[in-house]
């Protein structure tokens, strides 16, 4: 879906346009480029959340024409994530779609990825490129499938489209709580009955930097190990008595 095509499709109805919302940290050697493919993209604010980087990812990302929301203090891929959809949430816009800073992500693919969601088909659509799978994400989604009873192969994606109500319920203070984006999110996801669908994207190699969690088998275990927490927790709360009393579609 083109920029055209996009502008014809979502900016002819009633809600408000989209934000693109890109958490980074210490991405400016990335940055710049993301923000300007985006922008040549999506015919919408572009919201960069600087998560207390110490090099320019800020600077250059307001240089480009990206907002941009300085936190004081990291606070992590979600927690950067999390305050760019409570900010959305606030400037009444009724759409957000994440990215990665890295450059990874192909933002020619939105228009995709939002498409279950402007249709009302999904509450959330996720980019999958689940090929990009080393033998230790293979690992940890297996694991989670099976313990989390989660029915999604990219578990890590950070490429999303979120629509209002979920939204306003990620932007909620008790999922401040989560440490990562990914399981917690979409078990929390789950119980509460949101439907989410996985849409194929492309994915570029990394050129700068590494992974936050599948750069060493000690960042893998301790990703492992805090999940799995989360994923007993939940296992033993059930569905929500709000999911229960909505209709049924397709869920993670």
């Amino acid at each position: 879906m083109r920029r055209g095509t996009l502008r014809s499709s979502f900016w002819a109805s009633n809600w408000k346009p989209l934000v693109v919302v890109i958490p980074a940290f210490n991405e400016a050697a990335s940055i710049a480029n993301v923000v300007a493919e985006v922008r040549h993209h999506v015919n919408g604010p572009t919201l960069v959340v600087d998560d207390a980087s110490t090099d320019d990812t800020a600077v250059r990302a307001e240089a480009i024409g990206a907002t941009v929301l300085r936190l004081p203090f990291r606070l992590g891929a979600w927690g950067a994530t999390q305050a760019g959809l409570r900010y959305a949430l606030r400037q009444d816009w009724q759409v957000v779609v994440t990215l990665d800073a890295d450059g990874q992500h192909m933002p020619a693919d939105v228009g995709p990825v939002l498409s279950p969601v402007l249709s009302g088909t999904a509450d959330v659509a996720i980019g999958a490129y689940p090929e990009r799978a080393s033998a230790s994400r293979q690992l940890a989604r297996r694991f989670f499938q099976g313990i989390g009873g989660l029915a999604v192969e990219d578990l890590t994606s950070g490429f999303r489209a979120y629509n209002r109500r979920a939204i306003a319920k990620l932007a909620q203070p008790y999922a401040t709580l989560f440490d990562y984006q990914d399981v917690g999110v979409l078990l929390d996801l789950k119980r509460h009955g949101f439907r989410v669908v996985e849409v194929p994207v492309r994915m570029r190699d990394r050129r700068h930097g590494h992974s936050r969690i599948f750069h060493s088998w000690w960042a893998v275990t301790r990703y492992m190990l805090q999940t799995s927490v989360l994923c007993l927790a939940y296992a033993g709360r059930g569905t929500s008595r709000s999911a229960q009393s909505r209709p049924h579609g397709k869920s993670v």
